[in-house]
């Protein structure tokens, strides 16, 4: 959190040195700006309902960078400058039902700069990222080995973090990425997700980790055998587990549909890593998908994404390897509603791994996957789907600080 200044302390009078210990207590709240009417912003904190905030004439306003962790390079503003949709950091006093604050100081992160610092995050966690699923943690040697799957086949890479390497976890029952918080390497097990950006070396089974972000997630596949709307949830009869599981569709979660062609793609794929593991040898489908990439450039393009020439693969080698990320092909999707499944579709989700086993929130909904599980359901359910999708991607596990 950033601090304000000493010149953003709350003001003090005779009459507030009077007044009660409760009264002159420091409120804080963060969030977006709703809306601004006259000196009054109405905030939508991260939690809790929507606050007034009455902005004085010595209310102090500066604006920071994101990814900026002090107020050194702060910029003083007016409130002229300020827009819906902006992240703001306010400090003052708060009414006695706590509805309205008066600001002393408020700290701004513009919407347009968050946008852009999420975007060069993404880009960046796409093109230097891996992730995968943790099968042991050595925390002597800070080393963490995950299951990649790639092309349709696993491999072994072994994470190397250091002194410098920032770790976060995401929070129990969160489907927000925000809620990551600092962790140590020991509190990572095996069958956690883990996702991690910096170096790999040339033929992929090492990775030297700039930022490591891990949680304990449930991964589901399986048909939906019933949806209610009104309560916004989906019943998936689980194929790995072979029962039942009402999984909450909330505000949070992401919900995609592959294209059949896509996703006939990748079951073909599946098949014939299959075979190759059986000792037959098939035909490469993989090399049609152009080396490093998780898809042919039209099935890319079709997918709403760019082609990226040598198809920088979080799960391998950039280049020449051969490897696809089945994340990078999800992300492309465009995005999809409740009322766009059925009672009877094929689904991949990722979840929380929640309190009660039948009864879990959807992080990420994958429909479309039904040539995937009938082609082959073993392998398919290796095919986890990453979580780190929501809330911007993993940016904020670079230190960036939220105001």
């Amino acid at each position: 959190m950033l601090p304000l200044p000493a010149s953003c302390g709350t003001p003090r009078s005779s009459q507030q040195t009077q007044q009660s210990p409760t009264q002159n207590a420091i409120a804080k709240q963060v969030g977006v700006i709703k809306a601004i009417s006259g000196r009054t912003i109405t905030l939508t904190p991260d939690s809790g309902g929507n606050v007034s905030v009455n902005v004085q004439d010595n209310t102090k306003i500066v604006r920071v960078a994101p990814g900026q962790t002090d107020l050194k390079s702060a910029t003083p503003i007016q409130l002229a400058d300020l827009q819906v949709g902006d992240r703001v950091f306010v400090r003052g006093i708060a009414s006695a039902d706590a509805k309205s604050l008066t600001a002393a100081g408020i700290i701004v992160m513009k919407g347009s700069d968050v946008a852009a610092k999420q975007q060069q995050d993404r880009e960046d966690w796409d093109k230097r990222g891996i992730g995968g699923v943790v099968t042991s943690v050595d925390s002597g040697a800070g080393t963490v080995t995950l299951s990649v799957m790639a092309a349709g086949v696993k491999k072994s890479v072994v994470v190397q973090s250091g002194k410098k390497t920032v770790l976060r976890r995401y929070a129990a029952g969160s489907v927000k990425f925000d809620d990551a918080v600092p962790a140590p390497l020991d509190q990572i097990r095996p069958g956690d997700q883990l996702r991690a950006r910096g170096t790999r070396n040339a033929d992929g089974t090492q990775f030297t980790a700039e930022e490591i972000v891990s949680g304990s997630f449930r991964n589901i596949a399986g048909t939906i055998t019933s949806i209610d709307s009104a309560a916004n949830t989906v019943t998936v009869q689980d194929l790995i587990a072979k029962a039942p599981v009402a999984v909450k569709i909330s505000d949070q979660s992401q919900i995609r549909k592959l294209p059949l062609p896509i996703a006939q793609r990748i079951a073909m794929r599946l098949k014939g890593a299959a075979a190759d593991a059986s000792g037959t040898r098939t035909a490469s489908v993989a090399s049609k998908a152009g080396a490093g990439g998780a898809a042919t450039q039209s099935d890319s393009q079709a997918a709403g994404g760019s082609h990226q020439p040598g198809g920088a693969a979080a799960g391998g080698p950039r280049s020449g390897g051969g490897q696809a990320d089945f994340q990078q092909i999800v992300n492309r999707m465009p995005a999809a509603k409740l009322a766009d499944l059925q009672k009877g579709d094929a689904v991949m989700i990722v979840a929380t791994s929640g309190v009660n086993s039948d009864q879990v929130t959807a992080i990420t909904v994958l429909g479309g996957v039904e040539p995937i599980l009938t082609a082959a359901p073993s392998n398919a359910g290796a095919m986890t789907l990453s979580p780190w999708s929501l809330g911007g991607e993993p940016a904020a596990a670079g230190g960036e600080v939220n105001p």
